[in-house]
């Protein structure tokens, strides 16, 4: 792990991970891309960790995307991994659920990387943008494809060819944004939204979100064989006893999520 990307558990299950480069508004360079990587494999790796909340250091921006001066100084593919792509991040096969938790500017890569996660929650002050074509470029970690998924299909298209910024307030109208914070408040509003998410069985979250994440690129009868795989393999886990049992017994399930 490096200085540039922090780590640290938040609450049971929860963990948060922080780009940590505020003086450049947490620009992506090569170490973030090693730490935002590293703490990926880490937090799939542990049982213990069932949400993930992603944000940037400082108040000022969630993430400005590449750092340009690593660009221009031709180390450009040493800001994507095989495995994860832009940031070691944007392309992770992941299971467990990620929240962005943007305070300030996620623009270009930036607002790639929040497209990438899950869920998204944004002080009312943040803005998102994808202003690759102004700079004769194209946001190739997801944004052109992420985005249109998440907005109105004209808005979407509109954002991408003029490079334009989205306010929080409209993306949260259109249903981008899952819940507005006051300035400061991402985490701590991100944080109330993974306890939900923890108070539901990790092994038939993550199964379910596999199939959701999918259902854009799918056709249903693929998806009608991923639900039931996604079953199948959810009877196997502990909690699928778990739950039942609690209902019966009236008391609030005890999760382990395996």
């Amino acid at each position: 792990m490096t200085d540039a990307v922090l780590v640290e558990t938040l609450a049971p299950h929860v963990r948060l991970v922080t780009l940590n480069r505020p003086e450049v508004r947490n620009a992506v360079n090569v170490s973030v891309t090693e730490g935002l990587a590293h703490a990926l494999e880490a937090s799939e790796a542990d049982d213990d960790v069932w949400v993930v909340i992603l944000t940037g250091a400082g108040g000022k921006a969630f993430s400005a995307g590449a750092d340009l001066k690593e660009v221009a100084a031709g180390r450009a593919l040493s800001l994507r991994t095989e495995s994860g792509g832009f940031a070691g991040f944007t392309h992770f096969p992941r299971e467990k659920p990620w929240i962005a938790a943007v305070d300030g500017f996620a623009v270009g890569g930036g607002c790639e990387i929040a497209l990438a996660c899950d869920l998204i929650v944004a002080t009312e002050t943040s803005v998102f943008g994808l202003p690759e074509t102004r700079r004769a470029l194209i946001a190739g970690a997801g944004g052109i494809y992420r985005l249109p998924r998440v907005l109105p299909r004209n808005i979407a298209l509109e954002l991408i060819a003029t490079g334009a910024e989205l306010p929080a307030a409209r993306a949260y109208a259109y249903g981008m944004v899952n819940r507005l914070a006051a300035p400061g408040g991402a985490v701590p509003a991100a944080l109330e939204l993974a306890t939900a998410i923890c108070a539901c069985a990790p092994v038939a979250v993550r199964e379910s979100l596999k199939v959701a994440r999918a259902a854009l690129d799918a056709d249903d009868a693929t998806l009608r064989t991923r639900t039931r795989e996604a079953m199948e393999r959810n009877w196997q886990s502990e909690d699928y006893k778990e739950g039942p049992r609690a209902f019966v017994e009236k008391r609030q399930p005890k999760w382990v999520g395996r």
